[in-house]
């Protein structure tokens, strides 16, 4: 009876260390322990007890007892396995000496890993050697402050580690600083709920209904990665491509699209070096792109007869150029001229000047085309925006009655569409999964397989989850026609 009592004290002994509960069933442990003080061993285990000291034995001298013996058994590092299988004249200097390099490392993670285990089996199993509660609480700040010690040791070979796993920097990597010129989205389960354009200022706040989020929060940190707004909402900033400032940026007229400005790029096959004449400035979109394609060795002639109209494009120019410089460094080639002149008169500005490509952006632009077309390189494109059907026509009547030496090659408009394309999803958030035909007798297994329940895995093979695709709900239909003119020697 005695062997069935001890016993039974020794299964209720490690089952109420062992549970999660350990400090809820304690008051329960120390009453049952009071009572058996005279058992001075119970386990066959190789704790030894001191009479003496009620089983205070030493834990220091015991953790360092056990990692001794586990940190003989380590597992080997690939390089380890690889090598051990070569022959050591075989092995090159260099694989040699990562070898002795990379040792020293995995022997201080496996030693810290060890002792961690044994640390946490020793705190679920450790066994109660006090009567009051005083005792039993010095225990638990004695087994803190031995934590806290762990704790230290691993925090101070953190950075180590981390340096070690970070992926290297590449070539000419920068974090974000202030003045660029960035966006912020926050993708919502669709679409994106929320977009917006900012400049990255000292002391500066990004307001939005997702929350707040510091400006100073967000300079030092990589492009492309997730704030958390003081609402908790992940929103993603990374910088702005040149597009993306040329929609958002202020505006006064209305703007040349980036797909019809890369267009007209193409079709005047304008390089670096070449020199463009842009009349109709706007607000400055296709004056950034004419002055990224030419380059800091190439010129663009900028002309507008609004003030207002050429003085915001000059403040837009700027603000992209203040950003490329926060970005990159180095200053973006100041290579645009802006002049408020009416092109129809500008007969002595244009005096002694020959371009590579001309862009035009007006209403009436076959009322300008006689000055233009003197000073086009021959075989050189004049590609023109215009927004309605009747100005094409207009321009080429134009043309026609004053003879003037173009070829209309070109007459067109570029429909831009976007599309959805995600992963068919349930009303309750889980994947759709593709079914195969099946035969009855597989049918009725799936039944039964269904009705017992089936686990969801939260990354399904490729390809067994369909795709829905469709076009954007939110379509440009249509934005202006562009009209290719070349000019030809007769």
């Amino acid at each position: 009876m005695a062997s069935i009592g001890f016993f039974m004290l020794y299964r209720l002994t490690r089952i109420a260390t062992a549970m999660p509960g350990y400090h809820k069933n304690k008051g329960i442990f120390m009453r049952i322990h009071s009572s058996t003080m005279d058992i001075q061993r119970f386990s066959t285990g190789c704790l030894k007890c001191n009479n003496d000291s009620r089983y205070n034995s030493d834990p220091s001298l015991l953790n360092t007892q056990l990692v001794s013996k586990l940190s003989r058994k380590r597992s080997l590092s690939p390089l380890e396995r690889v090598s051990s299988l070569l022959p050591q004249d075989v092995l090159s200097p260099e694989v040699t000496q990562l070898r002795e390099q990379c040792q020293p490392l995995e022997e201080d993670v496996c030693m810290q890993k060890e002792h961690a285990d044994i640390l946490s089996t020793q705190e679920q199993g450790t066994v109660l050697d006090s009567r009051d509660e005083s005792l039993f609480k010095q225990h638990d700040s004695d087994a803190s402050d031995e934590w806290d010690v762990h704790a230290q040791l691993d925090t101070s070979k953190t950075p180590l580690s981390a340096k070690q796993c970070m992926s290297p920097t590449l070539p000419r990597e920068t974090t974000l600083s202030y003045g660029e010129q960035l966006v912020a989205i926050y993708h919502g389960k669709k679409h994106a709920e929320f977009r917006k354009m900012f400049q990255l200022q000292t002391g500066a706040r990004l307001n939005s209904n997702l929350g707040v989020v510091l400006h100073d929060d967000i300079a030092g940190h990589p492009a492309g990665h997730f704030q958390k707004s003081n609402r908790g909402f992940p929103i993603f900033i990374r910088r702005a491509s040149l597009d993306e400032y040329v929609l958002s940026m202020k505006r006064g007229p209305a703007i040349c699209y980036p797909k019809d400005a890369n267009t007209m790029l193409m079709m005047m096959d304008v390089t670096e070096g070449d020199c463009v004449l842009e009349s109709g400035t706007g607000s400055g979109a296709m004056s950034l792109f004419l002055s990224r394609a030419v380059g800091s060795i190439g010129s663009v002639l900028s002309i507008d007869v609004r003030q207002d109209h050429l003085k915001q494009a000059m403040l837009n120019y700027q603000r992209w150029r203040a950003s490329w410089r926060a970005r990159r460094g180095e200053d973006w080639p100041d290579n645009v001229q802006f002049h408020n002149a009416d092109l129809c008169t500008a007969m002595s500005l244009l005096a002694g000047q020959a371009f590579n490509a001309v862009a035009l952006d007006l209403l009436n632009p076959h009322l300008v085309l006689p000055t233009v077309i003197s000073h086009l390189h021959p075989g050189g494109v004049c590609a023109v925006y215009l927004a309605n059907i009747t100005q094409v026509i207009d321009l080429l009547e134009g043309i026609r009655c004053s003879a003037l030496p173009l070829l209309c090659e070109r007459i067109f408009e570029i429909p831009f569409r976007d599309w959805l394309v995600a992963p068919a999803l349930h009303k309750d958030g889980q994947y759709c999964l593709r079914k195969a035909a099946v035969s009855k007798k597989d049918q009725k297994e799936e039944d039964t397989s269904d009705q017992a329940g089936q686990v969801a895995e939260e990354h399904p093979a490729f390809g067994s989850i369909p795709y829905i695709a469709r076009p954007h709900p939110a379509q440009f239909n249509h934005t202006a026609f562009l009209v290719k003119l070349r000019k030809f020697v007769r």
